[in-house]
Formats: C-alpha cells, sequence, structure tokens
C-alpha cells in the first residue's frame, strides 16, 4: 500500500518513476517518449519527490549549472548566474516577477536581493515548496517571494493574462511536454512592452546531436531518466518555439559554448583537484566515486529504516547516470544546460 508523507512526497510515484523509461536505454521507442510527455506530472513529481534532498546536499539549494571563472567558487558562480539572467532581464525594484519551476527557491531569494524585485514562486511539487517556504522564511524573505503550486501549462488559468512585469525559468521549462506549451502560456501571462521580459537558461541538445546516432541517443536517455526529463529535445526546436508564440527574441547564446578555462561540468567529474577554492574540495567530492558511494549507501539505509520513502534510492542511481552523461555530452558539445534567451511581448501582441 503507498505512503503519503505529510511533507507531501509520495511513494507510489517515487516508486513508479524509473519505470517510465525501459531498463535497456538503447531500446527507447517513441511510445516511450509519448507516455512520458502524457503524465509528465507524475514523471516530474517523482523526480523531485526523490531526487530534492540529495540535490541540495551534492550540489546546492540552487539547482542550475553556472560558468565559472579560474578562481571562483562554486556558490558564487551560481550567483553569478543568476545575476546575468536578472541584468539582462532588465528586473527593477518593484516589478512583479514569475518564477516558474522555482525548486526550493535559492534563484529567487538571490534575484530578489539583487535587484529588490517581488517574486512569485511556481512549483508543481508540494514537497520542494514546503522547503521553499522554509528557506525564505528563514532568509527573512517572506514579505518579498510567495510561492503557489501550479502547473506553467496552466498559467494565465491561475493568474489571468498580462499580470506579470517579467517572467524567467532557470533549467525548468525542458521538464514540459512542449515548449510551445509552456512559452506559451509565459507569453499570456506577461505585460507587453519592451520593459517586460521573458528569460530562460534552457537544458537542449545542440546541434551537432544527432538523434539517428545510437550513441547520442543514448546519452540522452542517460541524462532524461537521471533529471526528470519526459524528452530532451535540440535548441533550434526552443528558438522556434519563442518564435512560435509571438515572442520576439531580444538576445540568444549558448552560454556553454564560452571558451570558459573551467568547463560548467566540472563539478560532475569529481575530480577534487580541480577544486576552485577549498570548500570546493568537498562539493567536488562529493561528485566522485567515493562521495557517491558513501552518499547513496547511507540513502539505502535510511530507506530502509523509512526515514526516506521507498524509491529514493533508485532516483539516487538514475541521478548517476545522468552526472557521468552530462560530463560525457558536454565534453563532445552535443548538450548544453543553458542555452539563453531573452524575448518581450511586442506591445500590440494578440
Amino acid at each position: 500500500m503507498s505512503t503519503g508523507y505529510a511533507d507531501g512526497r509520495q511513494e507510489t510515484r517515487l516508486e513508479r518513476y524509473t519505470k517510465f523509461w525501459q531498463k535497456d536505454l538503447t531500446r527507447e521507442s517513441e511510445a516511450d517518449s509519448k507516455g512520458r510527455l502524457d503524465k509528465y506530472t507524475d514523471v516530474v513529481n517523482g523526480y523531485y519527490d526523490g531526487a530534492t534532498v540529495m540535490t541540495e546536499y551534492g550540489w546546492a539549494r540552487s539547482f542550475h549549472f553556472s560558468r565559472f571563472y579560474k578562481g571562483e567558487g562554486f556558490a558564487a558562480s551560481l550567483a553569478r548566474q543568476e545575476h546575468y539572467l536578472a541584468a539582462h532581464m532588465g528586473l527593477r525594484p518593484g516589478m512583479r516577477v514569475l518564477d516558474v519551476g522555482c525548486g526550493v527557491g535559492a534563484p529567487a531569494r538571490e534575484i530578489a536581493r539583487f535587484c529588490d524585485v517581488q517574486i512569485v514562486g511556481l512549483n508543481i511539487n508540494e514537497f520542494q515548496l514546503g522547503r521553499a517556504r522554509r528557506y525564505t522564511e528563514e532568509a527573512g524573505l517572506s514579505d518579498q517571494i510567495t510561492f503557489v503550486k501550479g502547473d506553467y501549462m496552466k498559467l494565465s488559468e491561475q493568474f489571468g493574462e498580462n499580470c506579470f512585469d517579467a517572467v524567467y525559468g532557470i533549467e525548468a521549462t525542458i521538464h514540459a511536454p512542449t515548449w510551445e506549451g509552456v512559452y506559451g502560456e509565459i507569453f499570456k501571462v506577461l505585460k507587453p512592452g519592451g520593459v517586460a521580459s521573458f528569460g530562460v537558461y534552457e537544458w537542449c541538445m545542440t546541434d551537432a546531436w544527432d538523434p539517428s546516432i545510437p550513441s547520442h541517443r543514448e546519452l540522452a536517455h542517460q541524462i532524461e531518466i537521471g533529471s526528470g526529463i519526459p524528452e530532451l529535445r535540440p535548441m533550434k526546436l526552443a528558438r522556434q518555439a519563442m518564435k512560435n508564440v509571438g515572442f520576439q527574441i531580444d538576445h540568444e547564446e549558448d552560454l556553454a559554448d564560452r571558451p570558459d578555462e573551467i568547463p560548467w561540468y566540472y563539478p560532475l567529474e569529481g575530480d577534487i583537484l580541480k577544486a576552485q577554492t577549498a570548500w570546493d574540495y568537498f562539493t567536488v567530492w562529493r561528485m566522485s566515486w567515493s562521495g557517491k558511494l558513501v552518499t547513496h549507501t547511507a540513502v539505502r539505509f535510511m530507506e530502509m529504516l523509512g526515514l526516506f520513502p521507498k524509491g529514493t534510492w533508485e532516483v539516487g542511481e538514475s541521478l548517476k547516470v545522468a552526472g557521468d552523461a552530462l560530463v560525457k555530452a558536454g565534453q563532445a558539445k552535443l548538450f548544453t544546460p543553458m542555452f539563453f534567451m531573452i524575448g518581450h511581448k511586442p506591445t500590440l501582441a494578440n
């Protein structure tokens, strides 16, 4: 019998999560992808019920990647990635801003402090929302940031149209069944005009990725299963989706393609000799083989004791698969977690 936890986690969807993929990822078919897309809310909730605590411990409360300067600390790079988005969007004090797929709220807290804006964080996962509210209260930002449960495929139903000065998504909208669907809803709730803007860091397969090559296709599925993504899609479709729903694109760039000396995926490599600061030794170690062994053994033990819901350990194993695949795909320039787009809704948008 399924167990529901007071914090919102549910064992049924946790235990069902990895079953959305074939055990042998080389046998994945279009029917498998369609099944995940049709059940995208179950895929996302099952993943984050299991992965949230492990990601907070193993990575950070900001569930995204970032660029690195030589000698830059891990936490500083995450904050800079968030500041870069906010600056390009032109966020100003007093603006009402929507964060779609807000996670546990770390980027919202950073951007609220940085820009002095009012933020509404939207999330479909109740477990993450509870943690976001607690962390925000502890930070003294509850008067500036509110969190609501909702599906970003139904934004206009929940908020109405033309009601936000700006909207952003940080590596979150890839969970949507279609980019046209989520971008179209964002277009509806965003106010028209050049001042209001939509900014996004998107997960994409690059133009170098060829789904007809079995190894390329398998890499994409490995990233999907360990990231709660129903279907990874090529970059060109994200760009076209923005245009299809009516956005005028003001800026676009794959930030992962910058000639940075330190690549975005370096913490996932687990090589402590590459750590940029003393504190980052611990961050990078957690991604090493020994760090992952300790973490996942502890997770399995706590699941056996009933401290974690059943299925948590299996989700954790999928995280390891994705971590290795992200490094391989990043090194081969087949994948980017930071295709960066800024767009606005024309004044005369119908």
